[in-house]
């Protein structure tokens, strides 16, 4: 129920932002990339660590979320670094809270707004991760003073059209090269103002002297017409069409107008007759449909009570259902009372007719007999010890008696 409450608040937001938020973080990712690659994190973070390369959208959709929350991680502390803040690289096994509050304090300081929960982050993907990333992304390349260039397009080379004349024939483009090369031959070989004067005033000298004398002409006939078909062809001029051309696209246009127009005329009576068909059968099924409804309208009825009547029963049976359930519930503890009840008989009966406390007391009796006898052995040694004991006492006090009398008679006789 949380995760559809979850997803249902993800979409009322989506639908709230736009159509394209589902799409935003897919061109964040892009534009994340491309940083990185820019701060050269191939070579600095990655092979680093021993870690895979990004994919385009590799913390825009979830693929493996404790290895996403890893790299995560690693590219945070790498770019916080970057960008001149001291941050120690958080291990695989660190307590998330304490790395994501690390890296939302960090982010924070460079003047970034935090307005998600860091539970956020703890999948290691999504929206916010990629926010996150971007924006250490960026002030990692304002400390390393990054500055975008203009772009230099490369120049498109235009494909040559194969031309299936003559060898002979000359193209456009040709002659207009000869001309510049002429024009450049010419500027090239400027002759100066002076030298200029100098040779019209010897030309027009030689003219005047040459005025006199009859002009004739010294070239055969026949030689200068073969000249003439031999250059002939050299003469001819072909212009090529570009396709580039907007001349070409109006002609076009106007061909692809006359041809539809054409082919609307044919199609439009097909399309009329058509719609005149499918009309027909539209009406033809509406008026089935209406008769059928007229026809089964107390089949539908009885349908619908059997309907109302079957979920009742329903009702019935849950209720009834939920009575045995109870009912069972009682048996069986009743069941394991009368068990134990049984067992505790079983227990008794068997004690009762059972033997085998006689059998213990008679041994113990016995065992006690055996004892008492030994014992009443043992004060009989215990009481003749006692007695020689005392005899000896006596024995020995009367003869120290004797001994102390006899040297008194003696000391008496002297």
């Amino acid at each position: 129920m949380a995760e559809e409450a979850a997803g249902g608040a993800q979409e009322l937001e989506a639908a709230e932002r736009g159509p394209g938020a589902a799409y935003h973080m897919f061109a964040m990712m892009e534009d994340l990339l491309e940083k990185l690659k820019l701060l050269n994190y191939e070579e600095e973070a990655l092979r680093r660590h021993h870690l895979r390369p990004l994919s385009r959208h590799y913390f825009a959709l979830p693929t493996n979320p404790g290895e996403q929350f890893y790299m995560f991680c690693t590219l945070a502390a790498w770019l916080i670094t970057k960008a001149g803040h001291p941050f120690e690289q958080p291990q695989e096994y660190d307590d998330p809270n304490a790395t994501i509050s690390n890296i939302l304090s960090e982010l924070r300081s460079f003047g970034r707004s935090v307005d998600f929960p860091p539970s956020k982050l703890k999948a290691g993907y999504g929206e916010q991760a990629c926010y996150v990333l971007d924006c250490l992304a960026e002030e990692a390349l304002k400390h390393t003073d990054f500055s975008w260039k203009r772009p230099a397009y490369p120049t498109e080379e235009l494909e040559e059209e194969a031309i299936t004349e003559d060898d002979a024939e000359l193209t456009l483009n040709k002659l207009e090269e000869e001309i510049e090369e002429e024009e450049t031959d010419n500027e090239e070989n400027f002759i100066d103002l002076n030298v200029l004067k100098a040779q019209t005033y010897r030309s027009d000298m030689n003219e005047s002297t040459k005025q006199e004398e009859i002009l004739e002409s010294t070239t055969d006939a026949a030689e200068w017409n073969l000249e003439v078909e031999r250059v002939l062809p050299q003469l001819k001029v072909t212009i090529r069409t570009d396709n580039k051309d907007w001349r070409i696209h109006v002609d076009q246009m106007h061909q692809h107008k006359d041809g539809i127009e054409s082919a609307l005329k044919e199609t439009r009576g097909y399309l009329d007759k058509l719609h005149n068909e499918i009309s027909r059968t539209l009406e033809k099924v509406n008026s089935r449909e209406k008769y059928l409804n007229n026809q089964l309208e107390h089949l539908v009825q009885e349908y619908r009570t059997a309907q109302a009547q079957l979920s009742e029963a329903k009702e019935k049976y849950q209720q009834g259902s939920g009575g045995v359930t109870e009912r069972t519930r009682t048996l069986s503890e009743i069941t394991e009372v009368l068990e134990k009840v049984k067992q505790e008989m079983e227990e008794k009966g068997s004690s009762m007719t059972d033997g085998a406390p006689l059998v213990k007391i008679k041994q113990a009796l016995t065992k006690l007999k055996q004892e008492t006898v030994q014992m009443d052995i043992r004060i009989g040694v215990v009481e003749h010890t006692l007695l020689q004991s005392k005899l000896k006492e006596k024995s020995n006090m009367t003869r120290e008696m004797h001994a102390t009398m006899i040297p008194e008679t003696t000391i008496g006789a002297y």
